[in-house]
């Protein structure tokens, strides 16, 4: 016996019902997906902010499922939700491996098929009408299932493969030997990363302390890449990430060029949350390594706990700082001599961090009340008369301490500020 065809109009019109119908279901059944995928799958257990952007990739596809049948939408006239492409690229970016993205959506399918089912089922309709109903109502799901995975695959994978081209294909284990003691291996390093040895080298290490952190790999990339531009290099940077909010970069440099670090991160136009430490050139092999250690030492003096958190742009050549570096090392110490040189004016007041700051300005630029005063926007008589001040709170003890003596811990209290200075009484 034939059965007869139902008319297309008849399941059209049921599956638009159903699809109307569970518009007001939409939160429910997107909870009842996460609940499950979440039992589940536990890669976003422990971090927050990459479970409530599940969530939200999950509603999104849930109301994006629920218009394909409410409207009878095509799924190639669709766009992916962008909660559902930003999950698929935090989740490239972690590293967590693509069969569990895949896995989320064959359930998300499945918690779907269940519920149309349910509203057939509600139905009482006619057997071959209700077959018909849920045949149709499978091939729209699973369609749809097919495309958004092919869609979030497709953002993945191209994540992944920004995320090993930003670490310029070159793991720190690949670069610790060249740092370390270790005899390096110049010839396989070339090899391997593509980057000359043989020329002039200089190091900076990049760092986000502000932001999410699943941002911090494409920022430290596009800032790597920003520097290289700025200093015009004539070839790719070499970039090693070192962990999810540091990377470490070495740029193919002009020979005896000097580098303000300030000035590059301007003309790099590095965003407010990222951070930067340069060394000085060096060539060859020895160059690369004291460049990085130089840069490291710079990022040592920009790091140490309680600084000022200002000193967004620090350089090994700038004032101080190699001296700093190795002061810093022993804090016990070099509080004790900066407040024995200082006196008062190693107080952690207002007052005290103004004249400190015009001294420090006046010997920085030759001792000249003009230069001083046009530096920092003032009238000359005013910077005479905090110098003089300055000096006399130095000297308040009776101590007549070395001019190089002062300049050195003032130059320490502009980088480490707080470690050093005394608390207020």
């Amino acid at each position: 016996m034939t059965v007869p065809a139902l008319p297309p109009s008849e399941v059209a019109a049921l599956v638009l019902e159903i699809g109307a119908g569970l518009r007001a279901r939409d939160v429910e059944i997107a909870e009842t997906m996460t609940r499950r995928i979440t039992h589940e799958i536990t890669h976003t257990r422990g971090d927050p902010r990459l479970a409530a952007l599940r969530a939200a990739s999950i509603h999104a596809n849930v109301v994006t499922m629920i218009e394909i049948l409410a409207n009878d939408i095509p799924v190639g006239h669709l766009q992916p939700p962008m909660a559902a492409v930003e999950y698929a690229r935090r989740v490239a970016q972690r590293g967590i491996p693509s069969n569990f993205l895949v896995r989320s959506y064959h359930m998300g399918q499945n918690v779907m098929m269940r519920i149309c089912y349910g509203e057939v089922g509600q139905r009482n309709l006619p057997p071959a009408l209700g077959l018909a109903v849920v045949e149709r109502l499978t091939e729209i799901v699973y369609s749809y299932a097919d495309w958004i995975i092919l869609s979030v695959l497709e953002t993945y994978e191209a994540e992944r493969a920004r995320s090993v081209n930003a670490r310029g294909t070159v793991h720190a284990a690949t670069v610790h030997p060249l740092l370390s003691a270790t005899p390096p291996d110049p010839i396989g390093f070339e090899i391997e990363t593509g980057y000359t040895l043989e020329r002039t080298h200089l190091a900076a290490i990049l760092w986000c302390t502000d932001g999410d952190e699943a941002d911090a790999p494409e920022l430290l990339d596009s800032g790597a890449r920003a520097l290289a531009a700025a200093l015009n290099t004539d070839g790719p940077p070499l970039v090693t990430a070192i962990d999810r909010r540091t990377a470490w970069a070495w740029f193919p440099h002009a020979p005896q060029t000097a580098v303000d670090p300030r000035e590059l991160r301007s003309a790099a136009d590095l965003p407010q949350g990222a951070r930067l430490a340069i060394g000085l050139p060096g060539r060859g092999l020895e160059g690369f390594r004291r460049s990085h250690q130089q840069a490291a030492a710079a990022y040592f003096v920009a790091t140490v706990p309680g600084t000022p958190a200002d000193h967004r742009a620090i350089g090994f050549a700038d004032p101080g700082v190699a001296v700093v570096s190795l002061l810093a090392k022993d804090l016990d110490s070099t509080r004790a001599w900066v407040r024995e040189v200082l006196g008062a004016l190693a107080d952690d007041t207002d007052q005290a961090a103004t004249l400190r700051d015009t001294l420090n300005t006046f010997y920085e630029i030759g001792e000249s009340h003009v230069h001083t005063a046009q530096r920092m926007t003032l009238h000359r008589n005013t910077v005479k008369y905090r110098i003089t001040k300055a000096l006399a709170a130095i000297r308040a003890d009776g101590t007549a301490p070395e001019k190089l003596d002062i300049a050195l811990a003032l130059r320490i209290c502009h980088f480490l500020g707080a470690n050093v200075l005394r608390p207020p009484s």
